[in-house]
């Protein structure tokens, strides 16, 4: 049986939900489809319970907040299927072979990642910073350079994973906010020497957040990423190399006051209609330095 699970906040959705009915009615195997809201706190938890009225899929609302960990593994015990496939609440399937491809896939591995991309066109004047990281990364996400890194280029949007495997690892709960609960998973897929195989299958990245949104999230990851380093979990991160690399140079403590001093001009730049993602870099650098300076003051 196939157990598809997508975990949702404040989004509908509805449309995915009946696109994979759609194509699961096709495929031949057993199915089913649970989508769990996070104690959403808009209209979409009304929107969404229409779910339970379709074949094979049920919806349920947590009472409280538990978090993107937590959430994905409350999921996966409540499933019943022995491949279980993870995807994010904000995708779109144009594939109509979509899931036939992922029950193929994971005859090949015990965890596999089809990949994602975005729209041809900005979807919104709002959404400039997040559409501009994101089109810069499609360009690296095709299989074949994924491949190369399979662990650090797992992904939780979408994936499939053979149910003991998910049972025996399940994703680190200490992660509540936004950020690396992806990278953690990949790292132990990684230490336990667990194969991932990467294809070219990707669904549509459609939750693009305004810039102030995502900026504020992108803040939010460094501090989940200064946290587990508290933690003692360490893992490449080309923002940890190059202040690693400003360290041995004995230049890492210049990097506080001039983020504070040139912080409102990259936020100038960051917020407008035309993001630099070379400014981006220094002004997450710049972030991530002052954490660790106050953090260790």
């Amino acid at each position: 049986m196939l157990s598809i699970l997508i975990p949702t906040y404040n989004r509908e959705c509805t449309a995915l939900v009946c696109a994979l009915v759609e194509q699961a009615g096709q495929t031949g195997h057993a199915y089913e489809i649970i989508v769990a809201d996070d104690a959403s706190t808009d209209a979409s938890v009304s929107a969404n319970q229409q779910i339970n009225s379709l074949p094979h899929c049920r919806f349920e609302v947590m009472p409280c907040n538990r978090g993107r960990a937590s959430i994905r593994n409350w999921l996966a015990m409540e499933a019943k299927g022995e491949v279980l496939l993870f995807m994010d609440c904000d995708a779109q399937v144009t594939n109509p072979d979509f899931l036939l491809r992922y029950l193929d896939a994971i005859r090949q591995a015990p965890v596999v990642c089809g990949g994602l991309r975005h729209p041809d066109a900005l979807p919104h004047p709002d959404v400039t910073l997040r559409y501009t990281y994101e089109k810069e990364a499609d360009l690296h996400r095709a299989a074949s350079e994924r491949s190369k890194h399979p662990y650090a280029c797992f992904t939780t949007f979408c994936f499939a994973i053979r149910r003991e495997v998910f049972m025996d690892i399940r994703f680190d709960e200490n992660c509540k906010e936004y950020g690396y609960e992806d990278t953690l998973f990949g790292e132990e897929l990684k230490r336990r020497d667990i194969p991932v195989f990467h294809f070219d299958n990707p669904l549509i990245h459609l939750g693009l957040e305004d810039n102030l949104t995502f900026l504020r999230k992108t803040e939010t990851a460094l501090c989940t990423l200064v946290h587990l380093q508290q933690r003692g979990i360490h893992f490449h991160s080309r923002l940890v190399d190059k202040h690693q690399q400003l360290r041995r140079w004995a230049l890492h403590g210049m990097l506080p006051p001039l983020f504070r001093l040139f912080a409102p001009l990259l936020r100038r730049n960051l917020l407008g209609k035309s993001p630099n993602l070379t400014l981006f870099a220094l002004y997450k650098l710049g972030y991530y330095a002052c954490l660790l300076q106050r953090n260790k003051g």
